[in-house]
Parts: C-alpha cells; structure tokens; sequence
C-alpha cells in the first residue's frame, strides 16, 4: 500500500468485533504496522509512538494509540496513577473532606457565626418559658414544612391546578376530624384533573409523608416540653453538642471518611463528638437539675415562674468515694442526682443513633439531587437540616421518660395536683374519707 499499512484477511476469524467497527466474512481489514506516517483505515490520526499488535484476532494497542484513537469513540481509558490513588483516599463521594477544603475558614465562620445567633436566641426564648417554647416548636414546624412542600413543586402544573397549594396547607388540621367526613380529603378528589394524576396523588403522599416527619413527631417534642423544660432542654442541647464537636473534630483531625451519603462526615469527628457528648449530658444533668423552674412541670399556657417538689430525680445522692480517692484528693464524696444516670443514656443515643437522622437527610437530599433543604440559615442549609437529628432524639427522649422516669418521679405536690385536676368535688371526699379510715386503723395498730 501507499500509505505504509497492509491489508490482511481473516476468513476464519467470522464476525469479529473490533474498536473502529465488525468485520464480516472474506472482508478485507487494514492493519497499519505502526510506522509514524501510518493511518487507520477509519481515519483516525497516527500515534505519537509505535504501535504494537499481539495475534488474538483483534488487533490491540498500547496506551499512548488508544489516547489517540479516543476522539473516534468518546471514550479515553487509561490506567490511575498512583498520586491519584492517594488523593481519593481523602476524598468521599468524590468531594475533598474538610480538613482538606481549601475554603474551610470561609465556611466556619459562616457557620460559627449563624450558630452564635441560633444558641443565643434559642436561650433567650427557653429562658421566657413553656409558652413561648413552644410557639417556637410551632414555627419551626411551619418552615420545615414549607421547605419539603417546595421538594416536590413543579409550577408548570400547578397554574393548571389552582387552590392545590392552599389544600396542601389544609391537611396539618385533619387530624382533628372524623376521617370519614374530612374535607381536605373531599376537596383532594374533586380537584383531581385529567393529565395531573400522577402529579397529585405523588403531591397527597408526600404531604401526609410530611405530616408524619414534621407535624407528628413535633407532639413528642411539645409533651417533652409540658413534662417539664429539662426534658426538652437537655435532649434539644446534646444534638447541638454533638454537631458543634463533631464539626469541630472533622475539622481540625478529620482524615477517615465516616459514609459516602454525608461526604464530609469523619470517623474522628464521629468518635470524638460521641465522647464530648456522654460527658456533657452527665454534666449538664447535673447543672439544669437545680433550677426548679426547669424541672417542673407545667399542665396549662400561664407563663408564671414554678415552684414545686420535682421529685427523687433531681435529689442528689451521696456516694463515699472510700479506698478510690487518693489521700491528697480534697473531695471524699460526690453529689450526684438519679437523674445523671438517665442523661448518659440520653447522651448514648445522641451521640451514636441520632446522626443517623442526618445520615438519612443526606440521603434523601441526595434523591433529590440537591445539598440543602433550604437557605435560610448562612452556613447551615434550612430548618430541616438543623432539625434532622432533632426530631429522632425528641421521640426517642418523650418514649425514655415515659418508661423509666415518669413511673418513678411521684411526689406530693404531682399527686395533689392530679388529685385536683381529674377528680370531682365528690370523688376527693370519699378519697378523704377511705384515707381518714386508713390513718385511724393504722394509729390503733401502733397503740
């Protein structure tokens, strides 16, 4: 040939798949024998180096012609280098960690920043009372559930489908109406319009989708409340511990990735903030435990201070140190409330179980192909994303209280109280009356 290239047949070779195309039966190929002038049959441009063949029936090429080759395809393959090997080995998901992010300082203090508001206001409405706490409980509810609302809206189909956001905003009230006679869900099916089904009946599971996450769960987070503040509090300041911390352990020693679903979450920062966080409940416990006002209960909407007997919980215990103590120790017992043996528990969870509310954020963040839930937090994201965790931590700290602490936090005061409250004027004289009997058989007993 002319232009240095040699054309070999294959007859037994069939059908034969090839880069640049198949060969058939008796057809002819042009196999170029790689001298620096040399062209392929497809046209595509000659390799910088020679190339090499092998005889498997299908002509293979080294590295530096299967670049060239690439532009026929689309495709360039090549083998990792071992500097990028390494690199990957501090990336997840394909995203740089955080001790390696070159914008980390930019970013933290953004973060610190908002954070400073958010625990500041936080504490100033926490310090104004039950009332007020859970106003904010109820805000919060509202924008979490306008951002997952706006998840899933598509504007082109709601001009077809007027009134459908505000039957959305309906549904948060069902749950006070007989199923049977529920107007949302009559108002659901005669708005349901021909080519907006599928769109609809998606928009009627996600919005009870968000009843459950949102509305459902923040009634735990009200009784938490009502049952007096320390059982909102310390949980609500755990989850806030264990973000700041582990944050700060990524931040400054985070190498190990932790899962692929939140790409800067480390093992460091996992391990770290878990320890920071037994530690604080233990003393936080012990901290909040001697403000009444925290400890009491409130059964109605007044914004009074309270004062009562919050019960064996919040008494301390004396426990002799004994043999243990050095003899240059200045303490040779320590105070400790029966409560402090619960907030580890509660410290257990929210440093081990309740990232994994976050953990499932990310991945439904990540379905929907977006990082955050909203904006309206610089550095943060949305409401949700700071509420993730906070929401499987109040559920599980309303269902802990309720099965060990409730049981055995009975005192005089909380029994007078229920006395009063769900007893008629005639049931506590007979009450009166069978106590009268009890202390009178009991006084001839002793005499």
């Amino acid at each position: 040939m002319a232009d240095g290239s040699t054309i070999l047949n294959f007859p037994w070779l069939g059908r034969s798949a090839s880069r640049h195309g198949t060969v058939g039966h008796g057809q002819m190929r042009r196999v170029s024998f790689g001298t620096p002038r040399t062209r392929f049959a497809t046209g595509a441009p000659a390799p910088s180096r020679p190339a090499l063949t092998t005889w498997s029936g299908v002509m293979q090429r080294d590295t530096s012609s299967s670049d060239a080759s690439a532009s026929h395809t689309g495709r360039v393959r090549r083998r990792r280098q071992p500097s990028e090997a390494t690199a990957d080995g501090n990336r997840a998901n394909g995203q740089p960690l955080l001790v390696n992010d070159r914008n980390k300082y930019k970013s933290m203090l953004i973060r610190t920043y908002s954070t400073v508001w958010m625990i500041g206001g936080f504490a100033l409405i926490v310090y104004m009372g039950h009332l007020y706490i859970w106003a904010m409980v109820v805000v919060i509810q509202i924008y979490m559930a306008r951002e997952l609302f706006n998840l899933l809206r598509k504007s082109s189909e709601e001009k077809q489908l007027p009134g459908f956001r505000l039957l959305n905003c309906s549904y948060p009230a069902k749950g006070n109406i007989c199923g049977s006679l529920d107007p949302g869900f009559v108002w659901f099916i005669l708005t349901l319009k021909k080519k907006t089904y599928k769109y609809q009946f998606k928009q009627y599971a996600w919005t009870h989708m968000i009843l459950l996450t949102v509305f459902a769960q923040s009634s735990f987070t009200v009784a938490n409340i009502f049952e007096g503040i320390f059982w909102f509090l310390l949980p609500a300041s755990l989850i806030v511990i264990n973000d700041i911390f582990a944050y700060l352990f990524g931040f400054f020693l985070g190498r190990t990735p932790l899962i692929k679903l939140s790409p800067k979450k480390t093992w460091e920062g996992f391990i770290g903030a878990s320890v920071t966080t037994i530690i604080s409940a233990f003393l936080l416990a012990n901290v909040m435990g001697h403000y009444q006002w925290l400890t009491c209960p409130r059964k109605d909407l007044s914004t009074g201070w309270l004062y009562c007997d919050p019960g064996p919980m919040f008494k301390p215990e004396h426990y002799s140190l004994g043999e243990w103590a050095p003899h240059w120790f200045p303490w040779k017992e320590v105070a400790i409330m029966p409560v402090q043996w619960h907030a580890l528990a509660l410290g257990l969870f929210a440093s081990i179980i309740a990232p994994f509310g976050g953990f499932f954020a990310s991945g439904f963040k990540r379905a929907f192909k977006i990082k955050d839930f909203g904006d309206s937090i610089p550095g943060h994201g949305g409401i949700t994303d700071r509420m993730d965790c906070q929401m499987v931590m109040a559920v599980f700290a309303y269902i802990y209280h309720q099965s060990f602490i409730a049981p055995q936090n009975f005192s005089v005061e909380i029994i007078l109280d229920q006395i009063i409250r769900n007893l008629t004027y005639e049931e506590q004289k007979y009450l009166y009356k069978q106590l009268g009997e009890i202390f009178h058989e009991r006084q001839q007993m002793q005499s």
